[in-house]
């Protein structure tokens, strides 16, 4: 498994602010000229500062007057609001992917900014508002969308077993990559030197209790404003409004008319915020018109109880079939992108993907690794003599050979047609001319049963080492060397293990 610190060397221009945020950050921690400088900041970016004034001058902080200047938001939501507001528009900027993507960036933001909403009302409601209280709960999430960027198949397998399994995402986050987003989030935040009244929150915002005292309050807030969110984009919607309910009850002393009444707000309140971030709201309504449409919905359709109970007992079991079918087939289409149809090894595209991350972690941690290429010998005079299938049959057992005789840790492909490719980690030159020896012998002895008799082959391989000196950053200059080496071996005589050797290996 993955480790956070991991994650973020690995994706280092992820976890690297934008370049205006720096300059907002930077901006505030000066005791001198922070007010002045950060007005002209975000004046600088005229669509910032536009949407900056937009939110200044909603309902969501209820000014008497009309604010036409960043120098006047300043004044009078105080700098620490505004420098706030700036950042959510840069981060949630920066964090959006394209639309041919799995992942559905708007409706991970829509939830994002319907829960903020939802904290500030429901900071405002127990009188623990502060300035920080928007954009924490607006990036208590963010932990998912960097874990989408850095692992991408892998999280949407997490997406897919919470859908068909319905356990909370961050249990499932955890079996698939040991940590969960609210760690990841918080850790990035940290790093992008946020304050720590907003990355410890998030750290512990989907346990009840679990915050340290000094952050107990803000993570119950966070919480419920995601329980709130979830009463307008989830698939319970009942349920977390009576959670919600429940813990303002209990630990808060508010009445369920209020919290229906703060529910209801959330909608109105993020309908208006969305368009500041050019979000579309879409059918976005408060939950009681919601539950009232249903109601009179139910009464035309005049339906028992007892016919309720069982249409939805029965809607539940098809649902929990389609998501499971859903889950499986979308787990044999992320197979089929990365593997070959003949031989089940890595294809080529993900092979150079595999390449550039085994060069990039090489180069960060300063150790070697070693790259093999081989094809087959004579393999036009198979398919000539026997035909494609006797072909394709040697072609399937000798990746299957290559498959067992390498390590867990190590990456078999097929290249090409009859070419095959094998990624090394942590291996020196002897190494893998040993192994590329040991397979060179093992294919030469490999008989392939077909139509009562059994084809043989034999194998040119070519070999090289990339080491920390070689100052390599292209896999190219490894796989051409590979190739030089295959080419060697072939001019030689074929059934023979060739290296060639990169600059300082």
């Amino acid at each position: 498994m993955v480790s956070i610190e991991n994650l973020i060397k690995e994706n280092v221009k992820l976890f690297s602010p934008p370049a205006i945020a720096v300059r907002i950050l930077d901006a505030v921690k000066k005791e001198e000229g922070s007010f002045r400088e950060l007005s002209g900041i975000i004046e600088a970016d005229p669509a910032l500062s536009a949407r900056v004034l937009k939110i200044a001058n909603s309902s969501f902080y209820a000014l008497p007057y009309k604010v036409d200047s960043i120098d006047k938001a300043l004044q009078i939501v105080g700098i620490e609001t505004l420098k706030n507001t700036a950042l959510s528009f840069v981060i949630t900027g920066k964090m959006k992917g394209h639309e041919e993507g799995s992942f559905d960036f708007d409706f991970f933001w829509k939830r994002s900014i319907t829960a903020a909403v939802g904290a500030d009302l429901i900071a405002s409601l127990i009188n623990r508002k502060t300035d920080e209280t928007f954009v924490t709960a607006l990036l208590q999430d963010i932990g998912i969308v960097i874990m989408y960027f850095g692992r991408s198949n892998e999280y949407l397998r997490v997406l897919d077993e919470k859908k068909s399994s319905g356990r909370p995402i961050e249990i499932v986050e955890k079996e698939i990559f040991g940590f969960d987003h609210q760690e990841l989030g918080s850790e990035a935040l940290k790093e992008w030197g946020l304050s720590e009244n907003i990355y410890m929150p998030i750290r512990y915002h989907h346990f009840d209790g679990a915050a340290p005292e000094d952050f107990s309050v803000q993570a119950d807030i966070l919480l419920l404003s995601d329980w709130v969110s979830s009463v307008y984009h989830g698939s319970k919607s009942t349920e977390k409004l009576r959670s919600i309910r429940e813990i303002l009850g209990r630990k808060y002393g508010k009445s369920s008319d209020e919290v229906d009444a703060l529910v209801d707000s959330a909608a109105e309140g993020t309908i208006e915020i969305l368009s500041s971030f050019e979000i579309d709201p879409g059918e976005m309504k408060p939950f009681s018109q919601i539950m009232q449409e249903a109601n009179e919905e139910l009464s035309r359709m005049n339906l028992s109880y007892e016919q309720l109970v069982v249409e939805l007992k029965q809607a539940k079991e098809t649902a929990e079939k389609l998501a499971n079918e859903l889950k499986d087939a979308n787990d044999k289409l992320r197979e089929m992108a990365f593997r070959d149809g003949l031989t089940n090894l890595y294809n080529r595209r993900y092979f150079q993907e595999l390449m550039e991350l085994e060069l990039d972690r090489s180069n960060r941690y300063k150790r070697q690794f070693s790259f093999i290429m081989f094809d087959i010998d004579h393999f036009k005079k198979v398919n000539d003599t026997f035909g494609h299938s006797a072909g394709d049959a040697v072609i399937r057992e000798i990746a299957s050979l290559a498959n067992r005789m390498t390590r867990d840790t190590d990456m078999v492909a097929r290249y090409g047609g009859e070419e095959f490719a094998v990624i090394l980690p942590e291996t020196d030159m002897r190494g893998a001319l040993v192994l590329a020896e040991r397979l060179r012998i093992a294919i030469e002895k490999l008989e392939v049963p077909w139509d009562g008799s059994a084809l043989r082959a034999t194998v040119s391989l070519g070999v090289t080492t990339c080491t920390p000196e070689s100052g390599i950053n292209d896999t190219a200059i490894i796989i051409d060397a590979a190739d030089k080496a295959l080419y060697n071996s072939k001019a030689a005589g074929r059934n023979k293990v060739g290296f060639v050797g990169l600059s300082g290996s």
